[in-house]
């Protein structure tokens, strides 16, 4: 007799709940997330010869747990789970036990429209490791930069006179001048000299600098509240200096990490850059190695977020945005879509084709890139590097000048 089961996953203790495959319960509980409650999870599951085990999640300590003790995961996206909730109650009731039997029951019946978790290589899943927590830390940066700037804009303005407010250069100004009382006696040739000492080879001379400083509007805060400013301003200079550092070093491992990788010469040819890792990298770490997640170039790019959803119902026909999708995944595809937009010549005809059919740039992006998906899906698929020569609508594109 098949069984199977569902685990509501949590933080502290998951719900587990074990049917037949006529559906009937035969064993539920509360399982700890610790060594002790995992391990004897996954002894149990194996000792009940447990066919699938459905759950809200693909990855994790637990996912991995399951997986190594040799268990068929399946990996139920919250939306489906939530749908299915009101095939099995009308009161629309809700606990974790519940939603493990919902689970269990999906494992039992629709395990052929769900996704079943495939390991991934190592190599993928430090990629993926990398890119992940290279994509928090940028979102810090850019959170706290903003903060910088608030406090900037407020009473020293003149500080802002480097392309970035939270590049290194600027961040060691900031923390040498964090308030124009400090930058009071700052001329021409101390500037020199502190620009000399931090290796500053940007593309505005000392002078130029002075003069976009001497001409920003010049606050009015003054006592109290200039030194509270300033104290902010050298405390988010603080909390971004290391951030930033850190960012470097994660770009640079994922450098090093993508060079290493299998998958790598599959992707590099469609990035003019030789030089080019994170979208690349978030391409490859966000696919993972299981060909067979992505049957089609349709089920990658509806994934990807990059094709509509259709919504028909009698005479009415639209589609929207598609906001069920791996936003990691969607985020890499635009940033390919649109970097090629402007130097290969078929995406840039795709682009304006797109454009001029009244598309508006986040929806030509998005064309562009489910076009370049079908490009992608099939190299991936057949694990070759991408080749314009064998790219049949550049091809035809190529007599017409393009």
């Amino acid at each position: 007799m098949e069984k199977f089961a569902g685990i509501d996953w949590a933080s502290a203790e998951h719900a587990l709940c074990v049917v037949d495959e006529a559906g009937v319960r035969l064993w539920e509980r509360l399982v700890p997330h610790d060594e002790a409650g995992i391990a004897r999870l996954c002894r149990e599951l194996v000792e009940l010869e447990v066919e699938r085990v459905a759950i809200e999640r693909p990855d994790g300590i637990l996912v991995d747990r399951l997986l190594e003790a040799g268990v068929t995961v399946i990996a139920v996206h919250p939306n489906q789970a939530k749908a299915a909730r009101e095939r099995y109650s009308v009161a629309r009731g809700k606990s974790d036990s519940f939603d493990a039997f919902v689970l269990a029951e999906l494992a039992r019946t629709d395990a052929h429209r769900l996704r079943t978790v495939r390991p991934d290589t190592d190599e993928t899943k430090a990629l993926r490791a990398l890119t992940r927590a290279r994509e928090d830390m940028v979102g810090v940066r850019v959170e706290l930069a903003n903060q910088l700037r608030a406090q900037l804009e407020a009473f020293w303005p003149g500080a802002m006179v480097f392309a970035d407010v939270d590049s290194p250069i600027s961040l060691a100004f900031l923390a040498r001048y964090p308030s124009p009382a400090d930058a009071r006696g700052l001329g021409p040739k101390r500037l020199e000299g502190f620009l000399a000492r931090h290796s500053y080879c940007g593309r505005r001379s000392s002078a130029e600098l002075l003069e976009r400083m001497r001409s920003a509007p010049a606050g009015r805060a003054a006592g109290l509240e200039a030194e509270a400013r300033r104290t902010a301003v050298l405390g988010l200079v603080a909390a971004l200096r290391p951030i930033v550092a850190e960012i470097a070093e994660l770009t640079s491992q994922i450098r090093g990490a993508l060079a290493a990788h299998p998958d790598a010469a599959i992707f590099q040819p469609l990035f003019r850059g030789a030089k080019t890792a994170i979208c690349p990298a978030t391409l490859i770490a966000e696919l993972g190695d299981a060909r067979g997640r992505y049957p089609t170039d349709a089920a990658l790019a509806a994934d990807a977020g990059m094709s509509p959803v259709a919504l028909e119902s009698g005479k009415r026909r639209a589609a929207t945005f598609r906001r069920a999708c791996d936003k990691r995944l969607r985020g890499a595809v635009a940033t390919l879509a649109d970097s090629t937009r402007h130097w290969h010549p078929w995406a840039k005809e795709v682009y304006r084709r797109a454009r001029d059919r009244g598309q508006d740039h986040p929806h030509a992006i998005r064309t562009l890139g489910r076009a370049w998906l079908r490009v992608l899906w099939r190299c991936w698929q057949d694990e070759v590097p991408y080749d314009p020569a064998l790219h049949g609508n550049f091809r035809r594109l190529q007599p017409a000048g393009g």
